[in-house]
């Protein structure tokens, strides 16, 4: 157990390195005008555990659970996967009930967890967003239990769905899809109070996915190169996704990879026009899921650089953090491959250097389980779990 001393040392250690690392916004820590945003990702990994298989009544409570541990904790914003694989959370006129939650795709689930989710959400002031995976149909090439009420299904052999070993996707290039996803989007902000939608990561799958699509484009359009041709797919649809959020009054956000380079060599996110203006996003959340120590990818250095990506606009920045790191090996951080294992206050530290940030709205932890999991938790989680709560009410 750390001591108190050292607790006042590190606050000072980071704050010393804030100043000489991040531009800091004058009188950052007495402006109160600004709540911060305090939010936590609810996957359908969670969905699945708490409510799959679980009667009405029993399933209910585990959302009321959920709910007021996170009000207990003084979060205030909940990102809830309600799309994970071309289904729904809800009833929809687009996309089946989700496997996720019920036995099978297609079939009922017993009540609408979506609208049980922001009523709960709201009565303790707790903003809930629509995390939407935009593309994605299965992580694996197994068409088989794709049901016929699923969009995908009577797609599967045209140019508007890629089956690879990557998993089965929508084309990004496809005019249908692209309605598909809006319409939906739509049936979401017309049936509920959500406070946002927010897409993450998943754009481009494969960088073949949009030939036939790409090489049409060229013929009646100024030649550009495919990866161009993807940004601008990918860009239509975050256009326009922003503009419908503004005539229902919520926000945009996305969660792009925390690796700035990535998002343009392998994910088709251009984060640089989506931070540089007020046409995309109304805020970025980062993926940042590296340590201070992490070899290539230092935290700070990595954050620095968001930074940069949102100075010039309203945008706002929302760093992600990885907490379902804590107290175990990172390899890819190479030399700081143990940093998760040998400290209990690295997402505290965390915090604490990124609220100095001139575009700082908040910080996000991945996922709701690996902070508040029934499993049985570590030494080192469960100090990163106490910082975790100084932090928030430092």
């Amino acid at each position: 157990m750390k001591i108190k001393i050292k607790y006042l040392i590190i606050v000072i250690l980071v704050l010393i390195i804030c100043l000489n690392l991040i531009p800091v916004k004058e009188n950052k820590v007495a402006e109160k005008s600004i709540k911060e945003k305090r939010a936590i990702f609810i996957s359908y990994i969670e969905l699945q555990k708490y409510l799959k298989e679980k009667s009405e009544t029993d399933a209910k409570k585990n959302i009321d659970m959920m709910i007021n541990t996170l009000d207990e904790f003084n979060f205030n914003f909940i990102l809830l996967q309600v799309r994970s694989f071309s289904d729904a959370i809800y009833p929809s006129n687009y996309y089946p009930w989700s496997k996720t939650i019920s036995y099978k795709e297609g079939v009922a689930y017993s009540f609408d967890v979506l609208d049980y989710f922001i009523k709960k959400a709201h009565q303790r002031k707790i903003e809930l967003h629509a995390w939407i995976n935009p593309y994605r149909i299965r992580t694996t090439n197994n068409i088989e239990d794709i049901s016929e009420q699923n969009p995908a299904y009577t797609l599967l052999n045209t140019n508007n769905v890629y089956i690879g070993e990557e998993g089965i996707y929508y084309n990004p290039a496809s005019n249908k899809v692209q309605r598909l996803i809006l319409d939906s989007i739509e049936e979401i902000l017309k049936n509920y109070k959500v406070d946002g939608i927010h897409f993450d990561d998943y754009f481009y799958p494969n960088l073949e996915i949009d030939r036939e699509n790409y090489n049409n484009y060229i013929k009646t359009n100024e030649e550009i190169t495919i990866n161009d041709y993807h940004l601008l797919m990918v860009n239509n649809l975050v256009k326009k996704t922003h503009a419908l959020t503004k005539k229902y009054h919520v926000t945009f956000g996305i969660s792009p990879e925390g690796n700035i380079e990535n998002n343009y060599v392998k994910n088709q996110a251009d984060i640089y026009l989506w931070g540089s203006n007020d046409l995309y996003v109304d805020y970025l959340m980062p993926q940042i899921y590296f340590g201070f120590e992490n070899e290539a990818s230092p935290f700070y250095e990595v954050l620095a650089s968001w930074n940069k990506v949102v100075e010039k606009s309203n945008v706002k920045l929302i760093p992600a953090l990885a907490f379902y790191k804590i107290d175990k090996v990172d390899y890819y951080a190479k030399k700081g491959q143990n940093e998760w294992k040998e400290n209990d206050d690295i997402i505290m530290r965390q915090i604490l250097l990124s609220r100095n940030l001139k575009s700082y709205e908040g910080f996000s932890l991945f996922r709701y389980d690996s902070v508040f999991g029934d499993e049985v938790k570590t030494e080192v989680v469960n100090s990163e779990i106490k910082n975790l709560k100084r932090a928030i009410n430092f």
